[in-house]
């Protein structure tokens, strides 16, 4: 029976359902033939608290291969600068950085404000969560560390994808092992309730088609920008098993359309590459199937990557000079923020008749 990695509550309904998946936290040297162990990955909504989450994950330690996209950072650039602007970090300000695992730290960018990090183990007037969060099984006892971890009237930042920008664009692929929480705000701020902190104050960020950032303290009020954030999803069901379950309609209908373009474009001896080893890919390839057969080889920049292959389907990863000597007709592209920064990057694709596919915008027979 599963239990919510947040409120214990054992009531809630399964919304996406992957199958069985390779731990997308490691990507093998190709010369290992495999095979790779396979793990259930699905989402679970609870009831009571409307936290989504991970239900199962197979452990271990991820690898910290890639590149940190620059959207990330200009995200990341944005928000700090926004927090400065509100005077939550600065001059004669204590913080402490809880970050993601995958890089992107905001170290640099709040110490330029005049902020200073404070001792590790230390309370600090600021702790921010940058994309930490969602990476810990236990998900009340995360929380209450980063509250605990506040000086009298500090102020803890979280930094998240929200659900709705998960919902919204399909991002079913999204679900991975080791990411064990993906928030709405409504979820989000319930959860800050319950450890003694208020949400006050909310930003939006276009990075991965919804970043939310939001500021709690105890004792505060909702500003605004909070109370229309959770009211907005709210009313769009985000925490509606029916409404998050669309989510599983996304996820056969594109890896239906993936595959069958695939099928396609090798009966016309048209070879197709990839771009980018991203986790989000690997859930993909797996349920549809595809392997070096289908998907000649996945170009990425990261040079820990290169000479590794997929998980489960063995597909290999190359550098992305690889890519343009190949000069393939289509590129499937498995990050869609990338796009902006691959085009500068690798201009020679689309010089040479090339096209960037997003996997939910293949062209597939009627």
């Amino acid at each position: 029976m599963t239990a919510c990695r947040f409120c214990a509550g054992a009531d809630g309904e399964v919304v996406l359902d992957l199958g069985v998946q390779p731990d997308c936290k490691t990507f093998p040297p190709a010369a290992d033939p495999g095979p790779d162990a396979v793990f259930p990955l699905r989402m679970w909504l609870c009831d009571a608290c409307g936290l989504a989450q991970l239900a199962e994950d197979p452990g271990g330690i991820e690898e910290v291969v890639g590149l940190e996209p620059a959207a990330l950072v200009e995200q990341g650039r944005a928000a700090v600068a926004a927090l400065a602007a509100a005077g939550v970090v600065g001059p004669g300000v204590g913080f402490t950085e809880y970050g993601s695992p995958h890089g992107g730290s905001w170290v640099a960018d709040l110490t330029a404000t005049g902020a200073t990090p404070v001792a590790p183990g230390e309370r600090a007037d600021v702790v921010v969560d940058n994309l930490g969060l969602m990476h810990d099984a236990d998900q009340a006892a995360s929380l209450r560390e980063r509250a605990d971890r506040l000086r009298p009237g500090g102020t803890l930042v979280v930094g998240f994808h929200t659900l709705r920008a998960i919902v919204d664009g399909a991002q079913w692929n999204d679900l991975r092992h080791g990411h064990f929480a993906y928030y709405s705000t409504p979820a989000l701020a319930g959860m800050l309730e319950t450890v003694g902190l208020t949400a006050v104050r909310a930003w939006w960020f276009p990075l991965y088609g919804g970043t939310v950032l939001l500021t709690a303290r105890a004792g505060g009020e909702p500003e605004d920008s909070v109370r229309a954030l959770v009211a907005a999803e709210d009313a769009a069901g985000m925490r509606d098993a029916a409404t998050v379950a669309t989510l599983q309609r996304a996820a056969d209908r594109t890896t239906a359309g993936v595959r069958e373009f695939l099928e396609t474009e090798r009966a016309a001896g048209r070879p197709v590459w990839g771009y980018s080893a991203a986790s989000r890919a690997v859930a993909l390839l797996s349920r549809a199937g595809i392997g070096p057969d289908l998907l000649t080889a996945i170009a990425d920049g990261s040079a820990a990557k290169q000479g590794r292959r997929t998980p489960g389907t063995a597909i290999p990863i190359v550098a992305p000079d690889a890519l343009v000597a190949a000069a393939p007709r289509s590129v499937l592209l498995f990050v869609d923020d990338l796009l902006p920064e691959v085009r500068r990057a690798l201009p020679q694709v689309e010089a040479a008749g090339g096209t960037w596919l997003l996997p939910d915008a293949v062209p597939v027979r009627a």
